[in-house]
C-alpha cells in the first residue's frame, strides 16, 4: 500500500505491509527454547542478523554481544538497502541512527551521511523499491531522510519476551575482549563534612561506573581523597588547642570540622594583625613537612583523622547506593613515582627553576595553560605533582584502557594542565585520560537558609517525603519500613533533579519542585514503578512462563504499541549515554516511558479481562516495570515496591 503526503515542503513516501513472516515462529517455543534463541549470543538469527553495539565503535566491528530487536531492524534495513543500492552494508549500518521521537520512526537514515547524490530523490526511490521483510514493517522518505518502523508483530513478539527473560540484564552489552576503566569520583577532603557540593561528582561518577559495567567494561571505582597537604598541619595544630577526645569519638567529622574552623579563624586574626610570619602557618608547614618525612607521631595523628573520616563517609555513600573498590588519596601516592616523575621532568627538559621552586611552562604548547608549579622551594610536593605520580602508579598497577576524572568544570584548567604534562612526559596512555566535568549547584541550602552539608539535605528530603506519605494512611500502613522508603524517595528526588539537565549546566536547587509527586521528578519515577509493582501483585495468578509465551495478536491498542516501541529503544539509549557520558539521556528516556505508561494505565485494564487479553497486557506492563527498574538502578536509585 502506497501513501503520499506533502508536509513542510518535504515529500513523504510511506510503504506499509500487513503480512507476517516465518521469523515469528521462533517466538512460540517453550520457555527454555526461547531463552536459548533470544539470549545466546552464538545463535545464528537469520544469518546472524541481530547484533548489539558499543556506541563509540562501528557496529559491524562488534564481537558476539547481546541480541536486541532494534539491532535486528538495523541489520535488516542495512542488508536490504545494500542490495538495492550496491553500497557496502557496513556503511549503511553505521549511518543508521535511533530516534528521539517515535513519530520519526524506530530508526532513521540521514542520506547525506552516506554521501549519495540528490539525497531527497534517492530517499523516495529507495523507499519505493525497498522490500518489507524481516523486522521491517514500514518505511517513509522524508526529504533527505529515510524513516524505518518495526513490523508490529515482530516488535511485540521479540521485545517483550526478551525483556522478561533477561530481567536486569536487558540493555547490557557483553564484550569478547573486556576493557578496564578506572573512574575517580567524589573525592571529599578528609576531616571535613561531606559537603553538598560533593553530591554531583558522587552521583555522576556512580552513574558512569554502572554504565560502563552495563556496556561490558571492568570498572574500578576509586575515591581519591583530599588527605594530604598544609590543611592537615592546620588541623593537627587546631586539635592540639581545641580538640576533645570525647567529641572525637562521638562525632568525629563534625568535631574535626569545628576544630578546623576555629584554627582558621585564629590564623586569619594573625594575618590581619600584620604578623610578618604567622606562628600558626609556620607550625602547620612544619607538621606537614614531618608528614612528608614519615615522622611516626605525625603519621599516627594523621592516620587517625583519616580513618575516622572514611568510616563516616562510607555511611553516607551507603545511603546513596554508592560503593568504592579503592579509597586512595594524595597520601597514598608512592614517593617512588613522584621521584620518577621529577626525573622525567628533567630528562625531557620540562622544568625550570625559579626562586627555588620547579615550574613547567605549559604556555609553549597552549597559551591558555600558563605555568604550573610542580615543587615548592622547600622541596615539598604539590597536588599536581602527586596527581602525575598517581596516574603513573595507576597505569602500572591497574593497567586501565581508560581513566576518567569526574571533577567540576571549575577545574578545567587544572585537568588540562595535568593531561598536557603527562603527554609531554611521552606517555602514550595519556590519550586515554578523560575529564568528565559538571556545573555547579546553586541555592543548595536548608530551609533555614544555612549553608548545608549533604547529610542534612538527605535528612530534609527524607522527612519531607515521609510527611507526604503520611497524608495517605491507608497506603503507608502497607509499607514495611516507611522511613527507609521515604529516604529512598527523597534521595531519588535529589538525584533526578541533579541529572535532568546536561551535567555541564549549573542548576538551581528547588525543594518544592524536587519533591513533587507530579511532573518530571524522582518521586514520580518511584510512584510509577511502585504502581506497576502493585499491578503485578494483584495479578499474581499469571506466571512468568505465561507472560513470556503470551499471544500478542490481540494486542492492538496504539498506546501500548507506542510503549513497546519505547522499551525496544532502551539498549540504544544506553549506547547513546555511553557516547555522551550524559545521565540526562537516561533520565529523559525514563520520563518518556513513565508518561506513556500513564497514558495506558487508566485506559487499558487487566482486571476483569479474559486471559487472552489480560496476559499480553500484563506482559507489557511487567516489561515496562523491568525497564524502569534497570534504568533507575543505572542512575544509582533503588526502586521501591510500595510507597
Amino acid at each position: 500500500m502506497l501513501k503520499i503526503f506533502i508536509r513542510r515542503n518535504y515529500s513523504i513516501i510511506c510503504k506499509r505491509r500487513f503480512c507476517s513472516h516465518r521469523r515469528y515462529s521462533l517466538i512460540f517455543l517453550s520457555n527454555t527454547q526461547f531463552r536459548h534463541t533470544i539470549c545466546d549470543p552464538k545463535v545464528n538469527f537469520e544469518q546472524n542478523r541481530c547484533i548489539s553495539v558499543n556506541s563509540n565503535t562501528n557496529y559491524n566491528e562488534q564481537p558476539e554481544l547481546a541480541i536486541y530487536p532494534l539491532d535486528t531492524l538495523r541489520r535488516d534495513v542495512s542488508t536490504s538497502l545494500s542490495n538495492i543500492s550496491g553500497i557496502d552494508r557496513s556503511i549503511i549500518f553505521n549511518a543508521l541512527e535511533s530516534t528521539n521521537s517515535m513519530d520519526r520512526g524506530d530508526l532513521i537514515l540521514p542520506l547525506p551521511k552516506i554521501k549519495v547524490t540528490d539525497p531527497a530523490t534517492v530517499a523516495k526511490r529507495w523507499a519505493a523499491e525497498l522490500t518489507l521483510s524481516g523486522s521491517l514493517g514500514k518505511v517513509c522518505a522524508r526529504g533527505p531522510f529515510l524513516q524505518f518502523f518495526f513490523d508490529q508483530t515482530y516488535l511485540l513478539q521479540s521485545t517483550i519476551p526478551n525483556i522478561l527473560l533477561q530481567n536486569e540484564k536487558y540493555g547490557q552489552e557483553k564484550s569478547r575482549h573486556q576493557k578496564k576503566v578506572v573512574i575517580e569520583f567524589s573525592s571529599p577532603n578528609i576531616a571535613k563534612p561531606f559537603h553538598a557540593g560533593h553530591l554531583r561528582s558522587t552521583i555522576i561518577g556512580g552513574f558512569l561506573s554502572n554504565l560502563y559495567e552495563a556496556m561490558g567494561w571492568s570498572v574500578t571505582r576509586m575515591n581519591y581523597l583530599g588527605d594530604w597537604g598544609r590543611q592537615f598541619g592546620l588541623l593537627a595544630i587546631g586539635f592540639e588547642r581545641y580538640g576533645s577526645e570525647r567529641e572525637l569519638e562521638k562525632q568525629p567529622i563534625q568535631h574535626l570540622y569545628e576544630v578546623y574552623v576555629r584554627i582558621n579563624k585564629d590564623l586569619a586574626k594573625e594575618e590581619k594583625n600584620g604578623t610578618s610570619k604567622s606562628e600558626i602557618s609556620s607550625e602547620a608547614r612544619a607538621f606537614f613537612k614531618k608528614l612528608e618525612n614519615l615522622d611516626e607521631d605525625a603519621i599516627k595523628i594523621w592516620s587517625r583523622f583519616r580513618s575516622l573520616s572514611i568510616h563516616r563517609y562510607v555511611e553516607t555513600y551507603s545511603r546513596l547506593n554508592i560503593n568504592f573498590d579503592i579509597f586512595s588519596g594524595e597520601s597514598q601516592v608512592s614517593k617512588k613515582y613522584m621521584d620518577e616523575a621529577l626525573n622525567i621532568f628533567y630528562q625531557n627538559h620540562l622544568v625550570e627553576e625559579k626562586d627555588g621552586a620547579l615550574i613547567i611552562d605549559l604556555s609553549q604548547w597552549s597559551k591558555n595553560l600558563g605555568r604550573a608549579v610542580v615543587q615548592k622551594s622547600d622541596g615539598t610536593t604539590l597536588y599536581l605533582t602527586r596527581d602525575v605520580g598517581a596516574a603513573m602508579e595507576r597505569k602500572k598497577n591497574l593497567q586501565f584502557d581508560e581513566m576518567i576524572y569526574v571533577i567540576s568544570s571549575q577545574q578545567d584548567l587544572y585537568m588540562s594542565q595535568l593531561f598536557m604534562i603527562l603527554q609531554k612526559m611521552n606517555f602514550k596512555w595519556a590519550k586515554d585520560l578523560k575529564h568528565v566535568s559538571f556545573g555547579m549547584v546553586q541555592g543548595m541550602s536548608t530551609r533555614k537558609g544555612n549553608v548545608v552539608f549533604l547529610d542534612t539535605i538527605l535528612d530534609e528530603a527524607r522527612d519531607k517525603a515521609l510527611q507526604i506519605m503520611k497524608n495517605n494512611q491507608t497506603k503507608i500502613s502497607q509499607v514495611n519500613d516507611p522511613r527507609r522508603v521515604a529516604d529512598l524517595i527523597g534521595i531519588s528526588a535529589i538525584v533526578i533533579q541533579d541529572m535532568k539537565s546536561k551535567r555541564v549546566n549549573n542548576y538551581e536547587f528547588n525543594w518544592n519542585r524536587m519533591l513533587s509527586f507530579e511532573g518530571d521528578t524522582g518521586p514520580y519515577l518511584q510512584y510509577t514503578h511502585s504502581r506497576l509493582r502493585s499491578l503485578e501483585r494483584s495479578s499474581g495468578n499469571f506466571t512468568i512462563d505465561m507472560l513470556v509465551n503470551a499471544d500478542f495478536s490481540n494486542l492492538d491498542e496504539p498506546q501500548l504499541l507506542e510503549l513497546v516501541r519505547l522499551l525496544a529503544q532502551y539498549p540504544d539509549i544506553l549506547r547513546r549515554a555511553f557516547k555522551t557520558q550524559e545521565p540526562a539521556t537516561v533520565v529523559t528516556y525514563l520520563f518518556k516511558v513513565c508518561h506513556q505508561i500513564s497514558s495506558c494505565y487508566n485506559k487499558i485494564w487487566i482486571a476483569g479481562k479474559p486471559s487472552d487479553i489480560a496476559i499480553p497486557r500484563l506482559a507489557v506492563y511487567s516489561a515496562s516495570r523491568q525497564v524502569l527498574h534497570n534504568a533507575m538502578s543505572l542512575l544509582g536509585l533503588i526502586p521501591v515496591d510500595r510507597m
